[in-house]
């Protein structure tokens, strides 16, 4: 990539990651479950897009929005898991400097991008439960469509920002990050260069892409249940909040992670408490979403049936 240019001229070319040196015996057994963990991520994954996408029924903004989300998670975990296993079985591995940067790149874009279309996901939410006659009228393909782009495209505006002005810095300290995957703040640490703008920038960038999209999620689901409580049918009611129910656990388990890592001090937490909060969200959340929606929907489930 372009921005790689000057690397060169950095003493250091590669970054040692240590990944879980307490391991010990454990790393096999680590490295086998987290194995089975990622293949079943991409089978479970690829599963709801091809349901979604050959499922007349299935053809509506949920669930077109559904898909959005398993590739950003399809993204993620592929960005993670496969040199993640390296780390686990070579008690450590080697990664070149532009690789790392890379790294963080997708990392970053496909974060970023989550936090956008999970947040056109509750508006979607909030449109059905609360505007139902408006619904159609403005929930069109067209709108659909342009949530998403303007999701991916900002998405990777954030990650080829931060990228780039973290590629500009000079890097002469150690080469040796404590933990599984380049993220942001280890990468700094390895600069000799001034980060305050890096870190000052990171702040930024925090407010449109993490608080903005959870502010509108709370706004959303607030009014969601405010809407719900007030229907007189109990079954409407039920069916209401199963509708919304797995969306909203995906958005908990989603910023309960990014915030124990973003919005705690590090001074406040252990590596080894940092590196399971990044395990949550980089290994296991790609996995939970698409269970989640899988398990607590009837028409997924039912067009799985349809197609055993």
């Amino acid at each position: 990539m372009f921005f790689f240019k000057d690397m060169e001229k950095n003493n250091v070319t590669s970054v040692f990651l240590l990944g879980f040196p307490g391991l010990h015996n454990f790393r096999f057994f680590f490295f086998f479950l987290l194995t089975l963990i990622y293949l079943t991520t991409l089978c479970v994954n690829f599963l709801v897009i091809t349901l979604v996408s050959y499922s007349k029924n299935l053809h509506c903004p949920m669930y077109f929005f559904l898909t959005q989300l398993t590739t950003s998670d399809i993204i993620l975990s592929s960005d993670i898991v496969p040199n993640m296993l390296q780390v686990i079985l070579d008690n450590g591995s080697s990664i070149s400097l532009p690789a790392c940067i890379a790294q963080l790149f997708f990392f970053a874009y496909s974060e970023a991008s989550e936090c956008f279309l999970l947040t056109v996901m509750s508006y979607d939410r909030y449109l059905a439960i609360c505007q139902p006659l408006h619904y159609d009228l403005i929930m069109t393909s067209m709108v659909c469509l342009k949530f998403i782009i303007f999701s991916w495209i900002l998405g990777f505006s954030v990650a080829l920002t931060q990228s780039v002005n973290i590629s500009q810095l000079s890097f002469c300290r150690s080469n040796v990050i404590d933990h599984f995957f380049c993220e942001i703040d280890p990468i700094l640490d390895l600069s000799c260069s001034s980060v305050f703008y890096i870190k000052v920038l990171a702040l930024v960038l925090c407010f449109p892409v993490l608080v903005c999209p959870f502010l509108v999620v709370t706004v959303s689901y607030v009014y969601i249940v405010v809407t719900i409580l007030r229907l007189q049918s109990i079954t409407q009611r039920q069916k209401a909040f199963t509708t919304c129910g797995s969306h909203l656990l995906v958005v908990s388990i989603f910023y309960g992670a990014l915030f124990s890592i973003y919005l705690i001090p590090e001074t406040g937490q252990s590596t080894a408490i940092r590196k399971i909060f990044s395990i949550v969200y980089t290994v296991v959340t790609p996995l939970v979403n698409p269970l989640i929606y899988s398990l607590r929907n009837k028409d997924i489930k039912e067009t799985i049936r349809k197609n055993i």
